[in-house]
């Protein structure tokens, strides 16, 4: 099947993107890239090296030592992903977002990041319809982490509201985000403390407001519509501490949601349950 991905100029997550591409293409799905203007795009390169999460990542000469950025940067088989992936011709001539019709494409895939050059992504209104469009015509969406958040911003002309409005769905739980946050500004990147935040909060909202899982639960039939891990599940410990990923061997720390044929995740560490949840609903599209 053709799966569409928009992705931003600048710093989406390459586990997001790269793993789910790998994923999807190994299971002969062909993938389209979008991007705002046709140019390639490029992952949050703090995110690939790790340089720059160290508490003493803003001092040149001491940068390419890393010992938090080691633990906080992409996982190796993620990295290797990207690097193929950078070598994928459709992803090196993407579209550009105004060129994409929803009857060119089988599926859309909407990947995610934190950085706040991700926020041109988040607020294209040329995207957001193209997403509702997709949403409305019923055709498989799969969406991670802030890519829910592009979800929930996106308006359904049939309904005048969120394309999730009444579905289930998972996305970056407000715990994940506060940790990762938390973590780089008081003992890494603190020169830049809201480096993993991409909106913040003014002083008059509460903490969170501006955080995925509040603004998506916002956007939601019902609070209880958002779903993350319940307190009784199975590995808990694994799906919630947000030390540990998945691999294509272990699924114990995803947390994937699937209402119908869309498909949700919260972070890089559920994206290989994420993307075979995804391929499954594929194929289950063709054999109907």
């Amino acid at each position: 099947m053709k799966i569409v991905v928009p992705i931003p100029h600048q710093g989406f997550d390459p586990t997001e993107a790269a793993v789910s591409w790998k994923i999807l293409r190994d299971a002969d799905h062909q993938l389209v890239f979008a991007t705002p203007d046709g140019t390639r795009g490029h992952a949050d390169p703090l995110m690939l090296s790790g340089e720059g999460l160290d508490p003493w990542g803003f001092i040149p000469g001491l940068k390419k030592v890393r010992l938090v950025g080691m633990a906080l940067r992409a996982q190796g088989v993620a990295r290797r992903c990207y690097h193929e992936m950078e070598r994928d011709p459709a992803f090196l001539a993407p579209l550009r977002y105004e060129d994409l019709r929803v009857e060119d494409f089988d599926a859309l895939l909407l990947p995610g990041g934190h950085a706040k050059t991700m926020r041109p992504y988040l607020e294209s209104e040329r995207l957001q319809g193209f997403v509702a469009d997709f949403f409305d015509s019923g055709k498989p969406v799969a969406a991670v982490c802030h890519g829910v958040l592009l979800a929930a911003r996106s308006i359904s002309k049939k309904t005048g509201k969120s394309v999730l409005y009444g579905r289930k769905t998972t996305a970056l739980t407000w715990p994940l985000e506060k940790s990762a946050w938390s973590l780089t500004r008081y003992f890494a990147r603190f020169w830049d403390p809201n480096y993993y935040r991409t909106y913040i909060e003014t002083r008059d909202q509460p903490a969170g407001y501006m955080g995925v899982q509040q603004e998506v639960t916002r956007a939601l039939a019902r609070p209880e519509d958002f779903l993350d891990v319940p307190d009784d599940a199975e590995h808990y410990f694994a799906r919630t501490s947000g030390l540990l990923r998945d691999s294509m061997g272990n699924d114990r720390p995803a947390w994937v949601v699937r209402d119908g044929n869309y498909v949700s995740a919260r972070w890089p560490g559920d994206v290989h349950t994420f993307a075979r949840t995804f391929d499954e609903v594929l194929r289950e599209q063709v054999s109907e």
